[in-house]
């Protein structure tokens, strides 16, 4: 009996020996449910003094003015009258907002369930002006989701905090595939409710801005569109300050952002791109659906062809990163031009023939896309010094934002971008 018993322990510790012991270092999110009254919510939108950035989302620009989201939290704007020393004026604080479109003098934001129409025509002094309840039903922030409760009139809300721990792991069998040097990276997108474009602005009787291409938001002659992960939402806006919930259209789910051109709707979503006849913009009718494997994919337009960006790396999923270019000649029946590999793209901008393509912590791509067959053998530059999220091209000035701040360039020659300025996370005002 002894001998057994000391047989097996020497199986035991034999079996203990082979399984080394590792050490993993993971940056994970955690969660904490929290119910938010929409009551007290619905109080807090109002102009504050202006705040650093801390958590940049999506951008918007209008006029002199840029509109940068700090995610879940409200609006920067900012007096852009000379791109090399841009001026905070002031922060609207808006519990829940994640998306920006301004027409003339009325900005458009969604905070959490709700369509917020506020008044800018003097950007010191932001007044709310209009509001519709209860049309957004559910939504993400970093990963961590919120749903309305409207019977008891709250929020069901999760905060979302990054925190670094270390674990003991079998170094033969569980190390994560995400594991690198002894650190394991957990990554999300920034912001989705349930990011228009930077093409040219679409309007009728009114003055648009351009947004980047994760934007949620899209307006259309006298219509303000909002995707949300399954919903568009019309909202008409013929009376600006007034938006009226005109009707909903269903999706499908995974739905990311929308970009309006030439009376259509490009709408990108984890499983493909859906095309819109929006000739009457009271009644956009599906046209076709460009179906790729699951991914992250914001579309940009130029003339006949869509460029769609696939990314890993994020809630989404999905195994490629690529730039695919899309013959949308005859918009019922998309074709694949030509799918070029990249490294982990995010946001994109198109001012023809130069395509500015994001690639998040590797950077800022720009090619030249004359010849669509060869867009890989064009690229005019890389620049690694930046993170790189969403980009918005005005001609001779590139404005791009990623997690570590907002940038501004001289982009008269594409293939040197000069730095006009930038205005990093966490610098004092």
């Amino acid at each position: 009996m002894k001998a057994k018993l000391l047989l097996l322990s020497v199986v035991a510790w034999l079996c203990w020996s082979c399984n080394d012991q590792c050490k993993e270092t993971r940056v994970v999110r955690r969660f904490s449910t929290v119910t938010r009254s929409l009551m007290e919510l619905r109080t807090m939108v109002k102009a504050e003094s202006p705040r650093t950035l801390q958590q940049p989302g999506k951008m918007y620009v209008k006029g002199k003015y840029l509109f940068v989201n700090e995610i879940k939290k409200g609006i920067h704007i900012i007096d852009n009258s000379n791109p090399a020393s841009p001026e905070f004026i002031t922060f609207i604080n808006i519990p829940g907002n994640g998306d920006i479109a301004v027409r003339d003098n009325i900005l458009y934001a969604d905070s959490f369930c709700d369509l917020v129409s506020i008044d800018i025509t003097d950007p010191m002094e932001p007044k709310e002006v209009g509001r519709v309840k209860n049309v957004f039903k559910v939504g993400l922030f970093d990963g961590g989701g919120w749903s309305l409760n409207e019977s008891v009139g709250s929020i069901t809300d999760q905060d979302v905090e990054w925190v670094t721990e270390t674990v003991t792991v079998n170094c033969e069998e569980n190390i994560s595939p995400n594991w690198w040097g002894g650190v394991i990276w957990m990554l999300a997108d920034k912001a989705s409710f349930s990011g228009s474009s930077s093409a040219s602005p679409q309007s009728s009787g009114g003055t648009n801005g351009q947004a980047g291409s994760m934007a949620r938001f899209a307006l259309d002659r006298n219509f303000l569109y909002a995707v949300s992960q399954s919903e568009m939402h019309l909202f008409k806006i013929d009376k600006p300050a007034q938006p009226v919930d005109f009707a909903t259209i269903n999706l499908g789910w995974g739905i990311e952002t929308v970009f309006p051109y030439n009376n259509k709707l490009f709408i990108g979503s984890s499983t493909g791109m859906f095309i819109y006849d929006n000739t009457n913009p009271a009644e956009p009718k599906q046209l076709s659906n460009f179906q790729h494997g699951r991914a992250c994919d914001p579309v940009v337009v130029h003339e006949d062809i869509a460029y769609v960006t696939l990314r890993t790396g994020t809630a989404c999923a999905g195994s490629q990163n690529q730039l695919d270019l899309v013959d949308i000649s005859n918009p019922a029946a998309p074709q694949l031009i030509k799918s070029y590999q990249m490294a982990n793209p995010h946001g994109l901008s198109i001012d023809f023939p130069v395509l500015f393509l994001c690639e998040g912590e590797h950077g800022l791509k720009v090619f030249d896309v004359t010849d669509k067959f060869s867009v890989d053998r064009n690229q005019l530059a890389h620049f690694k010094d930046m993170h790189a999220y969403d980009v918005i091209s005005l001609g001779k000035t590139l404005l791009l934002i990623g997690d570590d701040g907002f940038y501004q360039y001289d982009s008269s020659n594409p293939k040197d971008l000069k730095l006009l300025s930038k205005i990093p996370v966490g610098k004092a005002i």
